[in-house]
């Protein structure tokens, strides 16, 4: 088993759709969608997001970093939430992608989450980290 995020990325359009949606329709839809992925037991974790214009960016991109209020300046495909999917091929995670209730314009990304495993076992970093997520039942 792999692990995989499924990030959903919405547009204008899509969000235009979303917010003209019933918010307990929107649950119930995204409700039965979550069942099936735990009845599957696949899902390791779902969150969406707040509101981009609640959240802030910092731009690392100089010297020294600028905190700005708001979304990113281009915002025609904004970060609306995620999964983390424990299936067996990134072909079964395209499969539930394909499957999350969404709205026109939304893009799904699917990115492999690489294991602990697959970093070098004698570092010390790794070590360190192996220890914290052992200590916090993640291992």
């Amino acid at each position: 088993m792999a692990k995989y995020m499924l990030i959903m990325r919405g547009s204008d359009e899509s969000i235009a759709k979303m917010m003209e949606t019933p918010f307990d329709e929107m649950l119930a839809t995204m409700g039965r969608y979550n069942e099936e992925l735990i009845r599957a037991g696949v899902l390791v974790a779902a969150e969406g997001l707040d509101d981009a214009a609640q959240g802030v960016v910092v731009d690392v991109s100089g010297e020294t970093p600028i905190v700005t209020d708001g979304p990113y300046g281009e915002t025609k495909e904004l970060f609306g939430g995620f999964y983390i999917l424990d299936v067996a091929s990134k072909q079964e995670a395209v499969e539930w992608a394909k499957r999350l209730p969404s709205f026109p314009g939304t893009k799904i990304e699917i990115r492999r989450v690489p294991g602990i495993d697959e970093f070098p076992q004698d570092n010390e970093w790794i070590i360190k980290e192996r220890a914290w997520r052992e200590r916090t039942g993640q291992l």
